[in-house]
């Protein structure tokens, strides 16, 4: 991962469908890997080693938040979605509601 490098955030699901087909509002953000502390990077750079989409996906709970998380790392653009409880806050904290 480089340092200088930008992650994608969108909050997926709950109550209200964020980010589903029809829905009128997204929730999303952006950050540095500079910006995390070295404990939230590790734990993320694991993630993107140990877990898929289709992992993380068929795993929703009911009404809860999902995150699709998208990063440059080892060299390529990855995306991983993941339960909120497996979010860095610093992830979680830098994703903005906007009107579609």
């Amino acid at each position: 991962m480089n340092q200088d490098s930008s992650i994608a955030v969108e909050r997926l699901g709950g109550f209200a469908g964020f980010g589903g087909p029809g829905a009128r509002i997204r929730s999303c953000g952006t950050l540095q890997w500079s910006q995390l502390s070295s404990d939230e990077c590790q734990a993320l750079a694991q993630q993107f080693t140990e877990v898929t989409s289709v992992e993380a996906a068929s795993r929703p709970t009911a009404d809860g938040f999902q995150y699709r998380i998208t990063a440059t790392v080892d060299g390529a653009l990855r995306t991983i979605v993941l339960p909120e409880q497996s979010v860095p806050a610093a992830l979680r904290d830098c994703v903005r509601d906007e009107l579609l």
